[in-house]
């Protein structure tokens, strides 16, 4: 049997717009934490959630733009590397939960 063939364009597109979107999604929840961590008087706790939110958005985002990359060179891109796909779990849930403690 032959395989059926697929239409290299589709699939490879919609993943990439699921990253773009995952990585909005990132950025405003960094932007969010920020602005509630210096808002009104900042505490050196504050800066430092707020430090760490930007460094782990920096690191989802780099995961974020090489797959992106990866998807868009090639017409039937790899699978996402097992350590790839763990850091962009880990930023995104660090993210989440930083952004959780400083608006509660």
């Amino acid at each position: 049997m032959t395989e059926p063939r697929r239409d290299p364009g589709l699939q490879p597109e919609r993943t990439r717009l699921a990253w773009r979107r995952t990585t909005l999604s990132a950025t405003v929840a960094a932007i969010l934490a920020a602005k509630s961590a210096l808002h009104g008087s900042a505490s050196a706790v504050g800066v430092a959630a707020c430090a760490a939110c930007g460094l782990l958005w920096l690191g989802f985002l780099l995961v974020a733009n090489r797959r992106i990359r990866a998807l868009a060179t090639t017409d039937r891109p790899r699978a996402l590397p097992p350590r790839q796909a763990t850091a962009a779990v880990l930023c995104t849930v660090a993210i989440a939960v930083c952004a959780a403690a400083l608006v509660v």
